[in-house]
């Protein structure tokens, strides 16, 4: 788990779901009747969190000096 957390594109992507789950909540709890930026703008979020945080790859390839 805590080499996750060192994973800079796992914590960048648990950022932007926690932002999106907000936006996507939010706009769903809302009484306006045009909130589509907040649906546009979560489900982006969510597309890019996952992005992040789960098909982010380490390049094992050894330098060369």
């Amino acid at each position: 788990m805590y080499k996750k957390l060192n994973n800079l594109g796992f914590v960048i992507g648990t950022f932007f779901i926690i932002i999106s789950l907000i936006l996507l909540i939010g706009g769903l709890l809302s009484d306006a009747l045009d909130n589509t930026l907040d649906y546009y703008t979560g489900f982006s979020f969510l597309v890019f969190g996952f992005l992040m945080a789960f098909f982010n790859r380490k390049n094992d390839v050894p330098l060369r000096d």
